[in-house]
């Protein structure tokens, strides 16, 4: 999966996996953020070579320890290896920088739940997640049954069948309407 280094960077975003990834929720975003031209790194949490829910192999570009700097965005699949992000006392750090420094957190399926809101970073935010996880969004947390929220600069959504609703959404935020316009008619995606 190692990148896109020769091509013209205009953003940086860091996808961070785990074993257990869902793998449409990793991939989709990987791959519509790469074709509106923005730097992705994949991330391993703890190791480079990184299978998802239901065995896929990809390999990391680095690994979570290593990254250095703050990304514009980070993007959180779920899955079963949610839990495991939800427990890095890494990621939590990264997060807390990526939210002081204004930048975007996103997150899907689980992961708004296990990772975000177990760890207190969607107080206050209205917030949508897998069902069955909404009370672990936070006390504070309003959850919404859209398929998409954006509250300030956190993007959450529901499950691998929003993965391109997510990720078109992602675009926008860093890439603006236009270019995730042109995407979406590219891939005959619904908008």
């Amino acid at each position: 999966m190692a990148g896109n280094r020769n091509r013209e960077v205009m953003s940086r975003v860091l996808v961070v996996l785990a074993d257990g990834f869902e793998e449409i929720e990793a991939v989709t975003p990987i791959d519509i953020l790469r074709r509106a031209d923005l730097d992705v790194v994949v991330a391993g949490l703890e190791k480079k070579d990184v299978t998802g829910a239901h065995g896929l192999h990809l390999i990391a570009d680095i690994l979570l320890k290593d990254v250095i700097g703050i990304p514009e965005m980070i993007v959180l699949p779920g899955g079963p290896g949610a839990e495991r992000l939800g427990e890095s006392k890494i990621l939590q750090a990264m997060i807390q920088k990526i939210k002081a420094a204004n930048q975007w957190v996103a997150a899907i399926c689980a992961a708004p739940a296990v990772v975000l809101g177990r760890n207190g970073f969607l107080e206050g935010k209205n917030a949508t997640c897998f069902p069955g996880y909404e009370k672990e969004l936070g006390a504070t947390a309003t959850f919404l049954k859209d398929r998409v929220v954006t509250d300030g600069q956190i993007v959450t959504s529901r499950a691998a069948g929003t993965a391109m609703e997510f990720s078109l959404e992602l675009v926008k935020k860093l890439a603006g309407e236009k270019k995730a316009q042109e995407i979406a008619e590219k891939i005959l995606a619904k908008q």
